[in-house]
C-alpha cells in the first residue's frame, strides 16, 4: 500500500495525541524509509517487472530487513524504545508507534503478492493479492485514507493559516503521488526507485511542519 500507510498515521492521531504526525508518519512507513538504502547498499533487491501486479510493476525479490514480520518487530521495539527515553513518560504514544509500525506489514500482506516474507532467514511468504485489481486498490485504500484524514481533522484543529494549508497542499501531494504511481510508466530501474523513495523523509518533515501548526482537541 502507499496512501493506506499515511492513512492509519493520520487515524493514530486520536489515539495518540501528544505524538506529532511526523512521528506517526515516521512509524507507518518506517519499513519503507529503511528500505531504499538497503537497496542502495545491496543489501535488499527489487526489479522492475512491468505487468508483475496490476497496480506496481516492482518486484520485490529480497528485503527481509526491512519488511519481514519478525524484522518489523524489532524495528516497533527500536522506535519504541527511542521514543520513551526522548520523550519521557509518554508509554501511550511509544505503543501507538510500535503498533504503526507493525501494521505496514499487515497493510502490505493484503496488498502484495506473495513476497512479505515472515523472517529474516528462509520461510513462508504471504500476500493477498489485492494489488492485482486497480479498482479494488483505489477504493480500498481511498476509503482508508478518507476515514485517516477525517479522524485527524476531527481530534486536531488548526492554530493559524499554515496549519489549514499545509495539511491540505500535504493531502493533495500525497494523492497525485499515488495516482501517478498507480497510473504512471514504469520506472527505469531500481536504484531510481530508491532514490525516489528516499524522499519519503521529506513527507515526514512535512507532516511534523503541519502538527506544529495544529493543536488536538479535547473531548
Amino acid at each position: 500500500m502507499f496512501i493506506g500507510h499515511f492513512a492509519l498515521a493520520f487515524g493514530a492521531k486520536k489515539v495518540a495525541p501528544k505524538a506529532s504526525l511526523g512521528v506517526l508518519f515516521l512509524a507507518a512507513q518506517l519499513a519503507d524509509l529503511v528500505w531504499p538504502t538497503l537497496v542502495l547498499l545491496g543489501i535488499e533487491k527489487v526489479v522492475v517487472a512491468p505487468g508483475i501486479t496490476a497496480v506496481t510493476p516492482l518486484d520485490f525479490v529480497s528485503y527481509p530487513y526491512s519488511h519481514s514480520l519478525v524484522a518489523l518487530i524489532g524495528w516497533a521495539l527500536a522506535l519504541a524504545i527511542a521514543y520513551l527515553l526522548i520523550r519521557r513518560g509518554r508509554p501511550r504514544e511509544a505503543f501507538v508507534l510500535a503498533l504503526l509500525v507493525l501494521s505496514h506489514w499487515v497493510l502490505d500482506a493484503i496488498s502484495h503478492r506473495p513476497d512479505m516474507p515472515l523472517a529474516i532467514g528462509e520461510g513462508p511468504k504471504f500476500g493477498l493479492g489485492l494489488w492485482n485489481s486497480i479498482p479494488a486498490t483505489l477504493i480500498v485504500e481511498s476509503l482508508l485514507f478518507a476515514a485517516g484524514i477525517a479522524i485527524y481533522l476531527k481530534c486536531t484543529s488548526a492554530v493559524d493559516r499554515i496549519g489549514k494549508l499545509a495539511l491540505w497542499a500535504l493531502v493533495g501531494f500525497l494523492a497525485i503521488v499515488y495516482v501517478m504511481n498507480v497510473f504512471g510508466s514504469p520506472p527505469p530501474g531500481a536504484v531510481a526507485v530508491a532514490w525516489v523513495c528516499e524522499s519519503l523523509w521529506i513527507l515526514v518533515a512535512w507532516a511534523w511542519w503541519v502538527d506544529r501548526h495544529r493543536r488536538p482537541i479535547k473531548e
